[in-house]
């Protein structure tokens, strides 16, 4: 049986608040370096139309393949289950694939062009992170 170390919850609000805070002062620093307008955090801004149909098309693909990943994984033996349909890197999947639409529609349809460069600069910083976290253990925070 799994059980949490006493100070699992502590460690986790405080890495996620730091992961927070370094993620909103890079967003901060790169939008007034490249003088584009801030976007609301964790909203949705879609650049048009077709950016919001595509976005939602994603975002019910990804709910599927959180479901059948869930099943497949659940019914499989646990040492052979698949990484790739596990939730966190289905999540990382998610953010990849919408942020690029954001960045590809910002690119094409966005009246200040350099919209696109900090989405892109994002979407680079944020896989940077998560990689660093998931290869040092939420930085020997934990395990």
């Amino acid at each position: 049986m799994y059980r949490l170390e006493a100070d699992f919850w502590p460690k986790l609000f405080l890495i996620l608040a730091i992961i927070y805070l370094v993620l909103v002062l890079f967003n901060m620093m790169m939008g007034k370096w490249l003088k584009v307008e801030k976007k609301k955090f964790l909203s949705y801004n879609y650049v048009n139309e077709k950016h919001k149909k595509i976005d939602r098309v994603v975002r019910i693909t990804i709910l599927l393949i959180l479901l059948v990943g869930y099943f497949i994984n659940i019914t499989s033996d646990p040492v052979g289950a698949f990484w790739l349909l596990q939730p966190a890197s289905i999540l990382f999947g998610f953010i990849f694939v919408t942020e690029s639409i954001r960045a590809f529609m910002e690119w094409k349809y966005a009246e200040n062009k350099k919209a696109y460069i900090l989405t892109v600069s994002q979407l680079i910083f944020i896989s940077l992170l998560f990689m660093s976290i998931i290869k040092t253990r939420f930085f020997g925070m934990f395990g």
